[in-house]
């Protein structure tokens, strides 16, 4: 690859540095970012490194820094750049980060090379081990979130995010160089302590962090003379951590323990794990754990119980004392329709922001529900099925409070919704909500309903919605969607539109959408997807599934000037999917090239 020529290497710095394509506006700093740009000799993650470091500086600041950086980067980068002079580039953009920030980022070296973090998952760490300082008006989490959002602005971390059915999925990840700068700072602070693949026969004074990246077995009785009465935090990404798990009581100090994908975890494990009083953050999931004890609830520092896809039917009722428990995730390894029920008492866990699924199949249940203030984020299935003379009848009770409860969640941003069961306009009691919850950004309805809530064309801060089984017009979905200001995207699984044609229409105007998935896998409707000029002006990413059989055909695309992206999904020999493709194929080849878009197919 050649690097970048010095007409790029302008555009892509003042891009970041000044949040312009255009040059620097004082012809100094002009001068002096070209002499910058001599040095990074074409590079761009040197470039943009620089250029984020300049970001957080205002002028005259900037100036000063400019003029710094200048010097501090070596002549010998211009004409023989090497992996140490790019080092050095990325050592300067960390030594110049806020004390704060500096513990975040030594922080991600607990992970192992081109490591997915999820964000979520990162950001509940940074409280636990007491990196994120208190700001008045603002939670933990939220101060976490801004640290985030600070070093992906710097380029420090690169971010990326999905859909998923249960919410938006956030992740991360570090640049292997970045990476090995960060591995470099901690080490040498003795902040972090890994063992194992390349950090293999490593010795440490005093172990807080401890992060087991792989042991090659004959190589395992070098952790044998380690002493884990320090270790304050014990992160492991290796298959199989028997050799360690059965030296758990020795972790009597222990604060945040991830063990995220590991075999070997047994019941006897898990009840050594009960008696770490101290832990804020813990999280099994991904292990093959089918029993919780009752002593979890003694936990009483516990932050995050994160127990998802694991062989777990249940949590056991104890876990209402733990008051401080901020997201607790239960999902089941094979089984899709196991996770939380929520138990009576679930009122005292006044701390509790984020669970990923849950149901509630009880009136009271029901009604404590809304005296969770804090909560942001849950996916509910209420489950209302009375049993009477052997058949299944609908208890209004349930609903009834179910929907009083939403009314009091005014801190809600995300929420998914569904009922358990078969009977025709079995959501229809959202439309009785008296108040909705002003702040929603995700909505995600699961089940039939003859209407979509009339509140739902109030929410204006509402960025994405979803839908699934909802057997609705498309004239009826989009001409409510079409009045929220905010939205970003939508996601339609299966049988939400009824219509033989779907036309969006130029009536129907989205100014903001980005994304469209229409997913109606088992299902012959929508046969027609046909866009009007001007329905989704800014829409950049496309996703049709073909399910076998169908004439399933896509109208109107040229009508969508600013497409970057098209996905379709399908059998491999479907004819609808294979003509789709040459034609889609066909009119992004007539666009100028600037303008065309990628189609991407994948095979069911």
């Amino acid at each position: 690859m050649q690097p970048l020529n010095p007409e790029y290497s302008r555009k892509l710095s003042p891009s970041r540095a000044f949040g312009t394509m255009d040059a620097p506006p004082h012809e100094q700093i002009e001068v002096t970012m070209d002499n910058i740009l001599k040095k990074c000799a074409g590079l761009p993650l040197v470039i943009v490194s620089i250029a984020s470091l300049l970001s957080s500086y205002k002028y005259p600041e900037r100036k000063d820094m400019l003029e710094t950086i200048c010097k501090s980067i070596g002549s010998q980068m211009q004409s023989n750049p090497t992996l140490e002079g790019m080092g050095q580039i990325l050592t300067l953009s960390y030594n110049h980060l806020p004390y704060h920030l500096k513990a975040c980022m030594m922080y991600l070296s607990l992970f192992p090379e081109d490591y997915e973090i999820n964000k979520n998952r990162l950001l509940y760490r940074w409280v636990a081990e007491g990196l994120v300082e208190d700001k008045r008006g603002f939670t933990l989490l939220e101060v976490a979130k801004s640290y985030f959002d600070e070093l992906v602005s710097r380029s420090m971390i690169i971010p990326a995010s999905s859909w998923g059915y249960a919410g938006r999925i956030e992740v991360c990840r570090v640049h292997d160089m970045m990476l090995e700068v960060m591995v470099s700072k901690s080490l040498e602070a003795n902040f972090v302590s890994l063992v194992g693949g390349q950090y293999e026969g490593m010795f440490y004074d005093r172990v807080r962090r401890l992060s087991i990246q792989g042991i090659e077995h004959e190589r395992r009785h070098s952790m044998e003379r380690m002493d884990m009465q320090h270790v304050r935090s014990l992160s492991m990404f290796e298959l199989n951590g028997q050799h360690l798990f059965d030296r758990l009581r020795e972790f009597t100090l222990l604060r945040v323990l991830d063990l995220e994908g590991c075999q070997g975890l047994e019941s006897k494990h898990v009840v050594v794990i009960c008696q770490m009083y101290l832990l804020k953050f813990l999280s099994l999931k991904g292990t093959d754990i089918s029993v919780m004890p009752n002593k979890v609830g003694e936990l009483e520092h516990l932050q995050v119980l994160d127990v998802r896809e694991t062989n777990l039917n249940e949590l056991p009722k104890t876990v209402i004392t733990l008051e401080k428990v901020e997201r607790m995730d239960l999902s089941h390894g094979n089984k899709w329709m196991i996770w939380w029920t929520l138990p009576k008492g679930i009122s005292k866990m006044k701390a509790l922001r984020e669970v990923e699924r849950a149901e509630i199949d009880n009136v009271d249940v029901a009604r404590e529900f809304g005296e969770l203030g804090q909560l942001r984020r849950i996916f509910l299935f209420v489950n209302d099925n009375l049993h009477v003379d052997k058949l299944k009848i609908g208890d209004p009770k349930i609903l009834e409070e179910v929907a009083l409860s939403l009314s009091k969640l005014y801190s809600l941003r995300s929420l998914g919704i569904g009922r358990l069961g078969t009977c025709v306009g079995k959501l229809d009691f959202l439309d009785r909500l008296s108040s909705p919850p002003r702040l929603l950004r995700y909505l995600f309805i699961d089940g039939e309903i003859t209407k979509l809530p009339h509140w739902v064309s109030t929410l204006s801060h509402l960025t994405f919605f979803g839908g699934i089984w909802l057997n609705l017009s498309g004239d009826h979905i989009f001409g409510i969607l079409c009045k929220l200001p905010s939205l970003q995207s939508i996601k339609l699984w299966r049988a939400c539109i009824s219509d033989h044609t779907l036309v969006l229409r130029s009536t129907h105007r989205l100014p903001v959408l980005r994304t469209l998935s229409l997913c109606s896998t088992y299902c012959s409707s929508p046969q027609v997807i046909q866009f009007e000029r001007g329905c989704m002006d800014k829409l950049e990413e496309l996703s049709v599934t073909f399910y076998e059989g169908s004439g399933r055909r896509i109208v109107g695309i040229g009508h969508l000037k600013n497409l970057k992206e098209v996905q379709l999904t399908g059998k491999r020999h479907n004819d609808s999917l294979i003509l789709a493709q040459e034609k889609l194929r066909s009119e992004s080849n007539r666009r100028p090239k600037a303008n065309q878009f990628k189609v991407i197919v994948r095979y069911e």
